[in-house]
């Protein structure tokens, strides 16, 4: 694996929409219900639910909202008519892209998707048409700076699937998915304080666009990511 930071570009995007704090945490109190809801309350047996915690935590929700939203999701049915689909489509330039909903409205959340590509000159794809570019893994991401041998070693000791080195915007540690929370602990334990951890989906390869189709494929990431029913969007352009 190569390219860019995909926390670069995210942290970009979300440093440029705070006035959206509030759609943001909608959705992630969505994804603590719905995980309450489906695997039980208990972080400790619910990797799910417990990613959704770490999330809203590090974008600054109060412990309570997340123990209410935790509550709601797992004493009643409240998660329980929210469907998860994926919707696969290219972007402009022929770009692949993954769109992750949350939704109690399949038909609502398809046309809203849907407009979002056609407006911004891409369109939907069927079933398996992109996912097969992309793989679920766990990425522990730090800024530059002096801990990067420190967490080379930890990394090299846990056999991790890669260690990517963006010079000056960050260091990403690529992890299994079911070594991400094993890892995760001991980075928390030497105090080796991480800006992102997630366990997401990255493409295999990259594509490199010119800067006016990156343009658009920004647009389509805005316009994907500002609708309520969509928790993440993936692409494979560097």
């Amino acid at each position: 694996m190569a390219g860019h930071s995909k926390w670069a570009n995210i942290q970009h995007r979300k440093n440029a929409q705070d006035a959206k704090r509030g759609k943001l945490f909608t959705k992630l109190i969505r994804e603590i219900t719905v995980s309450a809801s489906q695997g039980g309350a208990d972080t400790a047996t619910n990797p799910r639910l417990r990613t959704a915690v770490d999330k809203a935590l590090s974008n600054n929700m109060t412990r309570d909202t997340v123990e209410r939203a935790i509550k709601r999701g797992a004493g009643g049915a409240e998660g329980k008519n929210i469907a998860s689909i994926c919707y696969e489509g290219y972007g402009p330039g022929g770009v692949a892209v993954l769109v992750e909903c949350l939704t109690d409205n399949r038909n609502r959340t398809a046309g809203e998707v849907r407009h979002a590509f056609t407006k911004s000159g891409g369109n939907l794809g069927t079933e398996g048409s992109v996912s097969y570019l992309f793989s679920k893994r766990g990425m522990i991401t730090f800024a530059p700076g002096k801990q990067n041998e420190k967490i080379l070693e930890i990394a090299l000791e846990q056999d991790v699937l890669d260690v990517i080195d963006h010079e000056d915007l960050s260091v990403d540690v690529i992890i299994e998915p079911s070594k991400f929370e094993m890892v995760k602990k001991i980075f928390d334990q030497k105090k080796l304080n991480y800006a992102h951890a997630d366990v997401t989906l990255l493409a295999a390869t990259q594509v490199s666009v010119e800067e006016e189709t990156q343009e658009k494929i920004n647009k389509l990431i805005e316009m994907l990511e500002d609708l309520d029913d969509v928790q993440d969007v993936y692409t494979n352009c560097l």
